[in-house]
C-alpha cells in the first residue's frame, strides 16, 4: 500500500501502462457517446474524489491503474473515443470503469469470529445499510482463521443483528439484503498466498470498478503488524484508496507503540491508518465540542477562572468476565485511562480549532497532551477488587479468574489528578477514575465551577459550600444527558434553597435512537473522515505521560488497595481527591 501511494505523480507523457491519460478536449464533444459526457459530468459531481483518479483543469481523466489486463496504447485509444468507440470497449482497454458512481467499497474484518467482530462490527455495518448510508455497491467479507463457510459466516451474524432502528416493518427483508452481501474467505493472518486469494475473490466482487478497500484489523495486537503486511502486498486495492482500522491497545508504553508505528508505516502511509477509539464516537464525546464552541455561555466559563476541577469518571458493574488473560497483561490504565479518558480530555481543554478539519482538530489535541505534567506515582491511587458477599451472592475476586495469576498486583482501579501547564488551565486538576466491579455502570464528565465570591446565601447552605457550587454534568453512558446543576429558590414564603437541574435528557428530547459509535467510525473511515481517530503524534504525547507511571509501578511492585466487588472503590481515592480540594461528583445523593 506504501508503495502504492508513494507512486501518485501524475504525467501525460507516461503511456507504458502504469499511467495513462484520456485527453476528452481533443475530439468535438458531438463525437463523443452521450454517455462518455455523463461520465464525465459524474466524476466533476462525485462527492469524495478518488485519488487515484483526477480531473484535470483541460477536462482530462488522469488514473494509475493496476491489476491491467489489456493495456492499450494511448493513440489507439484516443482513435476508439473519437470514433465513437462504446464505453464499455474503452473502459476495458484503459483499465477502469470511467462511470463515476460505479466504484465499490470492500469491507473485509480480519478476526471475523471473534466477540468484537461479532457483537460490534457486522451489527454497527447492517445498522449503516440499513439507514442508507453504506454505498450502492459494497461487499463485507470476513477473514479469519477458523474454517467457515458463507454460509456459516451468515448464521453467524444473523444472530448478531437486531431491529433496534427506527423502521422496522422491512427489518427482516433488509437483514436478508445485509447477509447476502456477507462472504467468507478462510487464512492465516500471517499468510500473502491467503491474502492473494482473498484479493482474487474481491476483485470478483467488484466487478471491475473503482474499488476501494477498508480492512478492520478486529485480532490481537502482536498480530496486526503480520495481517498489514500480507494485506498490503497481495490485497490492496489497484485502483482506488485502502484503509486500515487499527483497533487498541496500541502498545503497552511507549518503545512498544513507536515500535509498531514505525512497523505499519513500513506498508503504509499515516492517512490509511485509522487508529480506532471508539468512545471518541459516543454521541456526547462528539457533541462535546459543539456544546463549546457553538454556544456563548460556555465558553467564556472554560478557564481556570470559572472551572475549579474536572472529573472524568468510568466506572463498571462487572468484572472482567472471561476477559482476565488479555486484561491482566494491560490493567485498567492501559486499558481505559491512557485512550478513552484521556482522549476527553484533550477534546475538553483544547483551544478552538482552526476549522473543522481532522488535522486542525488533532492539532489542538496534540497541544494539550504535551502541555501536560507527566504523572508521579503520589498523584496516583490504584486498586484491585476482591471478592464479596452481598444479599446471599458471592461475588469472585479479581484472582479468582482462572486466566490471572493468584499474585497479580494488576490494577482492576486507578485513580489520577493531572495538570495542564497552559495558560487556560494552570492549577486546574483534572481527575479520572476508571474502575471494573464498582457500585454502578457509568461514564461522564463532571464540571465543577469555582465558588460564588461574596456568596448572599451562604447561610442557607450552612458550612458545606460544595452544595453551593455549580456542576456541569456530561451524563456518555448509560442514558445519555447534559445537565446543569443551579441554586434555586424553593416555591413559598420562606427563603429555602436548593439544586436543580437545567437537564437535557436524551431520550426525552429526541425520539430518534442514537447510533453505536461504531457506527459513525466505520462511516468516518469509508468516507475519509480522520477527526476522530488518533494520529500518530497523538499517541506518542499520550504515552509519554504515562509511561513513566506504569514503569514505576511493575519496577517497584506497587501493591494495590484491595476493594470489595460492588463497592465504591478504595478508600484513597477519596483522600487523592481531597488533597486538591476536590469531591468526587458521583458519590452524592443528588447524581
Amino acid at each position: 500500500m506504501a508503495a502504492l501511494s508513494s507512486s501518485t505523480a501524475l504525467s501525460s507523457s507516461s503511456v507504458n501502462g502504469l499511467h495513462q491519460r484520456i485527453a476528452f478536449s481533443s475530439p468535438p464533444s458531438f463525437l463523443l457517446p452521450q454517455r462518455f459526457l455523463s461520465a464525465k459530468l459524474s466524476l466533476q459531481c462525485r462527492r469524495n474524489s478518488h485519488p487515484n483518479m483526477v480531473l484535470m483543469e483541460d477536462g482530462a481523466a488522469v488514473t494509475r491503474p493496476t491489476h491491467v489486463k489489456n493495456e492499450t496504447p494511448l493513440n489507439e485509444l484516443n482513435e476508439r473515443l473519437v470514433l465513437g468507440t462504446s464505453l464499455e470497449e474503452s473502459n476495458d482497454a484503459a483499465g477502469f470503469d470511467m462511470n463515476g458512481d460505479e466504484s465499490t467499497v470492500s469491507i473485509t474484518v480480519v478476526g471475523a469470529s471473534g466477540d468484537l467482530a461479532k457483537k460490534k462490527i457486522f451489527p454497527a455495518l447492517f445498522a449503516l445499510y440499513y439507514e442508507g448510508f453504506l454505498p450502492k455497491h459494497f461487499t463485507i467479507f470476513g477473514y479469519a482463521r477458523s474454517k467457515m463457510t458463507d454460509a456459516e459466516l451468515r448464521n453467524m451474524v444473523s444472530r448478531t443483528l437486531t431491529c433496534r432502528i427506527d423502521k422496522r416493518e422491512n427489518c427482516d427483508e433488509k437483514m436478508d439484503e445485509f447477509l447476502k452481501r456477507c462472504f467468507y474467505h478462510s487464512g492465516q493472518y500471517d499468510s500473502q498466498e491467503n491474502f492473494a486469494a482473498l484479493d482474487k475473490k474481491l476483485m470478483a466482487h467488484e466487478g471491475g470498478r473503482v474499488s476501494n478497500r477498508l480492512f478492520y484489523l478486529s485480532i490481537p495486537p502482536n498480530i496486526f503488524i503480520d495481517a498489514v503486511r500480507c494485506a498490503s502486498s497481495s490485497a490492496s486495492s489497484g485502483n482506488g484508496w485502502t484503509r486500515v482500522i487499527v483497533e487498541k491497545p496500541f502498545g503497552r508504553d511507549s518503545e512498544s507503540s513507536a515500535a509498531m508505528t514505525k512497523s505499519l508505516k513500513q506498508y503504509l502511509k499515516e492517512d490509511q491508518i485509522f487508529r480506532i477509539d471508539h468512545y471518541l464516537g459516543k454521541e456526547l464525546v462528539e457533541n462535546l465540542s459543539v456544546l463549546r464552541f457553538s454556544n456563548l455561555i460556555f465558553e467564556p466559563l472554560w478557564s481556570r477562572q470559572y472551572i475549579r476541577n474536572v472529573q472524568l469518571i468510568f466506572s463498571e458493574d462487572f468484572g472482567t468476565e472471561g476477559r482476565g488473560g488479555y486484561f491482566d497483561h494491560y490493567g485498567i490504565i492501559r486499558d481505559i485511562m491512557q485512550n478513552h479518558l484521556l482522549q476527553i480530555l484533550a477534546l475538553f481543554a483544547m483551544e478552538t480549532p482552526v476549522s473543522l478539519d481532522a488535522e486542525d482538530t488533532r492539532n489542538e489535541k496534540v497541544k494539550v497532551l504535551r502541555s501536560m505534567r507527566p504523572l508521579r506515582l503520589e498523584d496516583v491511587v490504584t486498586g484491585q477488587y476482591k471478592s464479596h458477599t452481598k444479599g446471599g451472592v458471592s461475588y469472585p475476586a479479581y484472582t479468582d479468574d482462572k486466566t490471572v495469576s493468584k499474585d497479580s498486583l494488576t490494577p482492576t482501579f486507578a485513580a489520577a489528578a493531572l495538570f495542564i501547564d497552559n495558560a487556560r488551565w494552570d492549577g486546574v486538576p483534572f481527575l479520572m477514575k476508571a474502575g471494573k466491579a464498582l457500585h454502578t455502570r457509568r461514564t461522564e464528565i463532571r464540571v465543577q465551577f469555582r465558588h460564588v465570591p461574596g456568596n448572599l446565601y451562604n447561610r442557607n447552605f450552612g458550612t458545606d459550600l460544595d452544595r453551593a457550587t455549580n456542576e456541569l454534568v456530561l451524563r456518555v453512558q448509560p442514558d445519555e444527558a447534559i445537565y446543569l446543576k443551579i441554586n434555586n429558590k424553593v416555591p413559598g414564603l420562606g427563603m429555602r434553597l436548593d439544586r436543580s437541574h437545567l437537564n437535557l435528557h436524551y431520550a426525552a428530547r429526541y425520539s430518534k435512537e442514537i447510533p453505536d459509535a461504531y457506527e459513525r467510525l466505520l462511516l468516518d473511515a469509508i468516507e475519509g473522515e480522520r477527526r476522530l481517530f488518533i494520529r500518530s503524534d497523538e499517541l506518542d504525547a499520550a504515552w509519554a505521560l504515562f509511561t513513566p507511571l506504569l514503569k514505576e509501578l511493575e519496577e517497584k511492585k506497587i501493591i494495590p488497595e484491595y476493594y470489595p466487588y460492588g463497592s465504591r472503590g478504595p478508600v484513597g481515592a477519596h483522600y487523592l481527591a481531597a488533597r486538591y480540594n476536590v469531591r468526587w461528583g458521583d458519590l452524592g445523593v443528588e447524581q
